[in-house]
Order: structure tokens, then C-alpha cells, then sequence
């Protein structure tokens, strides 16, 4: 195959391994999509991308240069901590379910409250309507 720029082999897997990183920041929502110009979380995506730089470095061990080696195994690590950073970020829905148990919690605790105030008025009228009683016995 003939390119017009003849391209090194290392200037092809670098190119290979930055276009892998950078869909991967993509998909982790950490860098805009250039296409679209927006932020955009696709976590399987991210996944599937990291599995492959993570494969493709280990794959290639003892094939690649110390700075490459240095390079690939510290961008699998950083990709890595980002996915399970993003994994364990609470969503809209998870914080909108938390927030409606939270509701029900303390829509709960105000019926008891409530109920409790309604039994205490009734025994307190229950106490009051035996003093008038025996009020009126005295007399």
C-alpha cells in the first residue's frame, strides 16, 4: 500500500493508541465529542475501549519502548480510575429515587407524628372530661 506520507510504524501505533484514548475520554463524558461539539457518557463504550488499550498493552509487552510502556500502562490506570469514578457517579435517576424514598421516609414520619399528636389530644381530652366530672361530683 502506498501513503503519501510514509508513516513509521511507531508514528502508526501512536496514532493507533491516541485514537483509542480519545474515544474513550469521549465516551467516559470527561471531553466533548468533536462531531456533535457536546458532552456525552456512554460507559459500555468507554469500557469496550479500555479493554482493548488495556489488551493491546498487554499484548504488546516486551514489544514496546520503555516511554511506551510507561505511556500505555499509565493511561490504561488513569482511563481505569475514571470509568469506576464515572461508574459509581450517582445518575439523575438514582439521586430522583433517592430523593422520592426520602420523601415517603418523611412523609412517613409525619403521618406518625400526626397520628401520635391526634392520640395524645384524645387522651388529653379523655383526662379533661373526667376532671369536669369529677368536678361536677363534687359539687
Amino acid at each position: 500500500m502506498v501513503l503519501d506520507s510514509q508513516l513509521t510504524e511507531e508514528q502508526l501505533f501512536d496514532q493507533l493508541i491516541s485514537s483509542l484514548v480519545h474515544s474513550a475520554w469521549v465516551s467516559l463524558g470527561k471531553i466533548k465529542n468533536p462531531i456533535n461539539d457536546t458532552l456525552e457518557k456512554n460507559l459500555d463504550q468507554a469500557s469496550i475501549q479500555i479493554d482493548m488499550l488495556d489488551m493491546l498493552f498487554k499484548r504488546m509487552s516486551g514489544n514496546l519502548s520503555e516511554n511506551e510502556e510507561q505511556y500505555l500502562g499509565h493511561i490504561v490506570r488513569e482511563l481505569k480510575m475514571n470509568f469506576v469514578e464515572e461508574k459509581n457517579k450517582p445518575t439523575e435517576n438514582n439521586m430522583k429515587d433517592d430523593e422520592d424514598k426520602e420523601k415517603g421516609k418523611n412523609k412517613k414520619k409525619k403521618d406518625k407524628d400526626k397520628k401520635e399528636v391526634e392520640k395524645k389530644t384524645e387522651e388529653s381530652d379523655k383526662v379533661e372530661e373526667t376532671d369536669k366530672e369529677n368536678d361536677e361530683d363534687k359539687k
